[in-house]
């Protein structure tokens, strides 16, 4: 065990000697026409180097008619106080170190009825932010969780809060689902001392999914409002105008000298600051995921690789086949396989396939005035935790809103089922902290054993997922009959069914982290210095051999250097 710590200790100090924050996140959101079960679902991946999660239940509460939540000052504002609602409801959520989300250091992911919240940053125009604004997004997502029993509520309470109170964020797009729909928020501010926000939202048609991935993806706006389908802040456009981004009269966009007469207006375009880099690293994610759910539709590489007049990518297609949790478990899971741009193959894949590129993602090479960028997949090395939600309109609330748990890299990670209405988490998902490994805190084990597969990601890698397929395969298994009992129990105990489920939820969370300590243990000592051990625990007389295709590599490049005389 000694040696493992030291092991431990090294990784620790390399993961904190490259400690930078990257927002980047990515989205899925599927209605209730396109899942199997009915489920309305969504995906989030929190993409945050150096980000260390911890789950926690923020329990339901009623306060009195005065009572308030302070906001503490900052150097470009006094401190502030919002109206607590007077009464709230049960989240699942996580809660982390200062230093990510300023003093707000919580975000709600599902309550107790099913509403479901995730988001992507996608920045928008700098000079849209507004310092002066008393509310940014994990306390807007948590505040709307706690006041609302459906999606649109939510997204009615989250305007209500940035109007009365200023958005001092970047631009965000914000996923929202109940038991019947699935909705797209995506708001920004308006500048240095200015009132309200600008927002938009849009409902994934019954029967689709959509994806955004740290670019604004609501696009053209209508001329007018449509609450059940579209609806959008009254200054929108008028903003837009007034800022010279957009001129109605001759449809000109930003500072182009171009008119097109037929240019719409679109938000995107207008205020999320797209570029070929973002579109590069952003777009190439929501192609990925729409070219795996509905392969039949042969969608472009263009528009993501930056192609001259491509069309963007549609707001929400249809999927080939109806998607299970585990269909959508697997579309997170992408490094772009099997298409020109697969991570695992090429010289930058080195020599055992590796999918992960190091940030940053721009770069330059000394003498080449060209700027480049790795590929940036959903599949990320510095995710913090990801969530697969399911909300069902056929289950009580407690039995059909669940949170599919995951932390690290979500390609080797494992989801576990948590239900809506438990009353305790899993210990080893609930502690510790980023700026100490312990075994007992599942994140650690999660991320050293990843880490670990990055050294031979094409031999250690199919260990883990080996283990995680196992384990996610029963879970499904089980899931029927769990909320069959569950279900039942509610009809005449309600205690005893949220007890139940607490401790199916709480057990199979401990479940997974021990299996991780034990993967850990089993992978460190089968690969050790360049050999694979036997299972009976020895080692064979030569190492494990490079791939073919690198060693000639290798001798493209030093011919000579390694021949062995005739």
């Amino acid at each position: 065990m000694t040696i493992l710590r030291i092991l431990c200790f090294a990784v620790l100090l390399t993961i904190l000697s490259n400690f930078s924050t990257v927002t980047a996140c990515t989205n899925i959101l599927v209605s209730k026409g396109a899942s199997t079960d009915g489920s309305v679902a969504i995906t989030y991946t929190a993409d945050a180097a150096g980000f260390y999660p911890r789950l926690e239940i923020f329990p339901a509460a009623e306060y009195p008619a005065d009572a308030v939540i302070d906001i503490p000052a900052t150097k470009d504002r006094p401190a502030g106080k919002i109206k607590q609602a007077a009464k709230t409801y049960q989240i699942l959520g996580v809660v982390w170190d200062e230093g990510h989300g300023g003093f707000w250091t919580r975000q709600g992911c599902i309550n107790e009825f099913q509403v479901a919240i995730a988001e992507t940053t996608f920045g928008g125009r700098e000079e849209l932010v507004n310092p002066q604004g008393l509310i940014n997004y994990p306390m807007m997502i948590t505040l709307a969780l706690q006041r609302s029993k459906t999606a649109r509520e939510a997204i009615a309470v989250m305007i209500q809060l940035v109007e009365e109170h200023g958005y001092n964020d970047e631009g965000e797009s914000i996923s929202v689902a109940d038991k019947e729909e699935a909705w797209v928020f995506e708001i920004v501010g308006t500048g240095q001392h200015g009132k309200g926000a600008i927002w938009v939202a849009r409902k994934v048609p019954d029967g689709e999914i959509s994806v955004h991935a740290n670019q604004a993806r609501i696009g053209e706006i209508p001329e007018k409002n449509n609450p059940n389908e579209f609806f959008f802040s009254d200054n929108i456009k008028s903003f837009a105008v007034e800022k010279g981004w957009f001129d109605p009269a001759g449809n000109k966009i930003d500072n182009k000298t171009e008119k097109t007469e037929n240019k719409k207006f679109r938000f995107d375009e207008i205020y999320g600051a797209i570029d070929a880099k973002s579109k590069r690293v952003c777009e190439s994610r929501v192609w990925s995921i729409f070219r795996r759910a509905a392969p039949s539709q042969h969608f472009s590489s263009d528009y993501h690789r930056g192609v001259p007049n491509a069309e963007p990518y549609p707001w929400s297609i249809k999927p080939d086949k109806k998607l299970s949790t585990a269909d959508v478990m697997a579309l997170m899971r992408d490094h772009f396989d099997g298409t020109e741009f697969d991570m695992t193959q090429g010289i930058d894949a080195g020599e055992y396939g590796l999918p992960r590129r190091w940030r940053p993602l721009y770069w330059k090479v000394e003498g080449d005035d060209q700027e480049y960028s790795w590929e940036r997949p959903v599949s990320t090395q510095q995710t913090g935790f990801s969530i697969v939600t399911q909300s069902r309109s056929e289950l009580p609330d407690w039995v059909g809103g669940v949170l599919w748990y995951g932390v690290d890299d979500n390609y080797l990670s494992c989801y576990f089922p948590l239900y809506c209405g438990i009353t305790e988490i899993p210990p080893s998902f609930a502690a510790g902290s980023i700026r100490q490994f312990s075994w007992d805190n599942a994140w650690w084990v999660f991320n050293l054993t990843a880490n670990y597969a990055n050294l031979k990601y094409s031999r250690i890698a199919p260990e883990i997922i080996t283990v995680q397929k196992k384990l996610e395969t029963k879970f499904f298994a089980l899931q029927h009959a769990v909320e069959k009992t569950a279900t039942e129990l509610l009809k005449t105990d309600k205690k005893l069914a949220q007890q139940y489920l607490t401790d199916y939820s709480v057990s199979q969370a401990e479940l997974v982290a021990a299996r991780w300590k034990k993967l850990a243990v089993d992978i460190f000592t089968k690969f050790n210095d360049g050999y694979i051990r036997s299972d009976d625990g020895h080692y064979p007389k030569e190492g494990d051999p490079y791939p073919e295709n690198w060693l000639r590599r290798v001798l493209r490049e030093k011919p000579e250097q390694f021949k062995l005389p005739k």
